[in-house]
């Protein structure tokens, strides 16, 4: 069986700033409370120009370029996202937008896991020998669903988009992971659809409604994934025949700074090898794996052969892991 290799990173540059400062112009808050409950200083707004699609094709080429690879190669892209374009789905446009004519391409929805989740389901395109190559974006808008009058949510969320190329190789760089859901937790995040009922007909009535922005338990959130993502890395690690010691970099995802620090304390990984860009982006959600990863990269911190462990959480709720060798 073909193996994976991870050979190409990008993400999305947005230039629309919005600093804690800013926000304390709009809700009851300071940069001091912000950063030290969650190590943010800032984080970036889609412009008004942009799209979920335009953001997400900007990252894949980036990546696409850092692999040496055109467009018209690709066969499939993977967009994780909770905030498309188009509910009926976003990575076809995107697929338009890079050229990439000969691609497969669909949404996959899993939250603040979703780029985890979809480099997995990657994977396993290109390990039965269906596709060669394959572009996973993690991208979301969250600006459009934060409410910015709610002091303890808005101050978590950015917009972003980040993207990696798979291709097949001889040996297989996706070492190991773990994908776990419990959907008895859901109503500890969420962005719902509040239906209404409309009468169509007779007694036919059929629901439309909007959806609501969103609402977290911060409390919770903060309990489940400083438990259960040191748990997950773990199993993801024992499927790989590694240990934490033989971890050069954790990319988790970047909630809480605070997040980061207990989940690297509890696997007894070093702070100067956890890569963190919370201060400058905040939670973007699918986005943000992809995102540090990228800076890592071309910053030459990660480097070819060096062992990564990544970590997604959210809502669903659901969370995964995945031990990848960069290069």
């Amino acid at each position: 069986m073909p193996g994976v290799s991870l050979v190409g990173s990008g993400s999305a540059c947005l230039t629309v700033p919005l600093t804690n400062a800013d926000l304390s112009q709009r809700v009851d808050t300071s940069d001091e409370w912000i950063l030290t409950r969650t190590g943010i200083r800032q984080r970036h707004i889609a412009a008004a120009a942009d799209s979920l699609a335009s953001l997400a094709a900007e990252a894949a080429r980036h990546a696409l370029t850092m692999a040496e690879l055109g467009a018209e190669e690709v066969d499939l892209i993977l967009l994780a996202t909770s905030t498309p374009d188009d509910l009926f789905g976003t990575a076809c446009q995107v697929q338009a937008a890079l050229g990439a004519t000969r691609a497969v391409a669909f949404d996959l929805t899993a939250a603040c896991s979703g780029f985890v989740f979809a480099l997995v389901t990657a994977a396993q395109y290109i390990r039965t020998g269906v596709f060669k190559h394959v572009v996973v974006i993690g991208a979301d808008v969250l600006s459009r669903w934060t409410n910015w009058d709610d002091r303890t949510t808005c101050v978590l969320f950015g917009d972003g988009a980040g993207a990696v190329v798979l291709r097949a190789a001889d040996r297989d760089r996706l070492l190991g992971f773990e994908l776990c859901s419990d959907g008895t937790l859901n109503h500890c995040l969420n962005l719902a659809y509040r239906a209404q009922a409309a009468p169509l007909v007779g007694d036919v009535a059929v629901q439309q409604g909007s959806f609501a922005p969103i609402t977290m338990n911060g409390r919770e959130v903060y309990k489940f994934a400083i438990n259960r993502v040191p748990e997950v890395i773990e199993k993801a690690l024992f499927r790989a025949s590694l240990t934490t010691a033989e971890i050069d970099w954790l990319v988790l995802h970047q909630a809480n700074q605070r997040i980061l620090d207990a989940v690297a304390s509890r696997l007894n990984v070093a702070p100067e090898r956890v890569v963190s860009n919370m201060d400058r982006h905040g939670n973007t959600s699918a986005a943000s794996i992809p995102i540090a990863l990228d800076e890592a990269v071309r910053a030459g911190q990660i480097k070819s052969g060096d062992v990564v462990a990544t970590a997604g959480f959210g809502a669903g709720l659901t969370w995964g892991a995945a031990i990848v060798q960069w290069g």
